[in-house]
């Protein structure tokens, strides 16, 4: 039984984003130790649900402090030594860094990382990078290579990423492997039939500039001129990355009557059901999760034309992509489904059937499991996620929370 840790620097992604993978790999006989400094009673439930036993860390998720860095590395190589690992999986940046360098110092013998997009220190935002951040990019691309000198494997979601990365000499390309994002579990996420009306336009994410949620609101005002009665609703809550909008300013796009806006939801599915289009008008991704899960149950997709955004859309097949920052192209984009909607149901079924073809799961563990030596890969060594699968039948979902919701 092959002792594995996965290391993370948020609890709640391990069983929300990681969970598919934790179940894998113990049906192929590990027995995994879920990583991760913040905890709570329900975070720490659910990993053990899969499975996996939690373990709790000392590790900041954000900012730069390299004497409690350093500290928190060695603590880290003590935990891993103690629980004698044989296989380390760190995702994010800091666990990347110093959670590989850990398992280094503790002799872990086989070490994988996931780069599952580049973050707010490399999402360029439309103007030259002051010098804090320069000089920020160049410690942290420091930090990248040392790391990533000591892991086997390095798995990309995008292959822009994969090449930055080489190109920059942060890693040897024979070590980078591209995956076709996180993936989805196709057989839960069902397709199910748009609401006839309203249109309503969904964003998924944490309100960070980044995540363009500016240029959607601005888009959604525009739109509201000609189409009063459509709906644009943002889910999300705040960060504290150096991007983060606050609170007071997303309240101010609700109370002007622009956008919807509930909050951070645990259970964003029923929210995708009840809407029409998916919206992520991002900067950067590694590919994103909640277009995945869009196009899983069935929604065309307007997203821009950026490094892993880009993954998602066959232009004019599923959706559109849009410029960067560019709210009036953004904006046309999302008329073409007033205008036309019945380009909401022919764009939503290619959607669910790229993501089955695109976006299982079960295909990208596969493969990696493979490349980490968890369990060998069944049948031809095919790029992840390139078979075709029918496109399942549409159901009517149960629930309508956005019907009910306040207008």
């Amino acid at each position: 039984m092959t002792r594995i840790a996965i290391i993370s620097s948020i609890a709640y992604s391990l069983a929300n984003f990681r969970g598919p993978l934790i179940a894998d790999m113990i049906a192929c006989g590990g027995r995994v130790y879920a990583l991760a400094p913040d905890y709570d009673e329900e975070t720490r439930a659910r990993v053990r649900a899969l499975g996996a036993e939690p373990i709790d860390i000392s590790l900041e998720r954000t900012g730069m402090k390299p004497v409690r860095d350093i500290a928190d590395m060695i603590r880290l190589a003590a935990v891993l030594r103690r629980l004698r690992i044989e296989l380390a999986f760190n995702y994010f940046a800091k666990p990347v860094i110093f959670g590989t360098l850990a398992a280094a110092i503790a002799g872990v013998p086989r070490r994988h990382a996931l780069i599952a997009g580049l973050g707010y220190v490399f999402t360029p935002d439309g103007a030259p990078p002051p010098l804090r951040r320069r000089i920020l990019q160049h410690v942290v691309s420091q930090l990248y290579r040392i790391a990533l000198r000591f892991a086997h494997r390095v798995f990309f979601q995008n292959q822009d990423d994969l090449d930055q990365f080489v190109d920059a000499g942060l890693i040897d390309r024979g070590r980078g492997v591209r995956l076709n994002g996180t993936g989805v579990d196709i057989e839960k996420l069902f397709p199910s039939a748009p609401p006839a009306a309203p249109i309503t336009f969904l964003l998924m994410a944490r309100l960070l500039r980044e995540k363009g949620i500016a240029e959607f609101v601005e888009a959604a005002r525009i739109l509201k001129r000609d189409f009063p009665d459509a709906r644009f609703v943002l889910l999300g809550g705040p960060d504290p990355n150096p991007g983060g909008l606050t609170i007071a300013q997303v309240a101010a796009w609700r109370d002007e009557g622009v956008i919807e806006w509930p909050g951070h939801v645990d259970d964003v599915l029923p929210w995708i059901r009840n809407s029409s289009v998916y919206v992520l008008p991002s900067w950067r991704e590694g590919v994103p999760r909640s277009t995945q899960e869009a196009m899983a149950i069935g929604r065309a997709v307007v997203t821009t034309d950026t490094v892993g955004c880009r993954e998602t859309v066959i232009p004019s097949v599923n959706g559109f992509l849009v410029p960067l920052r560019d709210p009036p192209e953004l904006a046309a984009a999302m008329r073409r489904f007033l205008d036309d909607p019945a380009l909401i149901t022919s764009m939503g079924l290619a959607s669910r059937s790229l993501a089955e073809s695109r976006f299982d799961v079960r295909e990208i563990n596969r493969r990696m499991l493979a490349e980490m030596n968890i369990c060998p890969l069944d049948g031809p060594s095919e790029e992840v996620g390139q078979k075709p699968q029918p496109i399942s039948p549409m159901e009517r979902p149960p629930s309508d929370p956005l019907g009910t919701m306040k207008r």
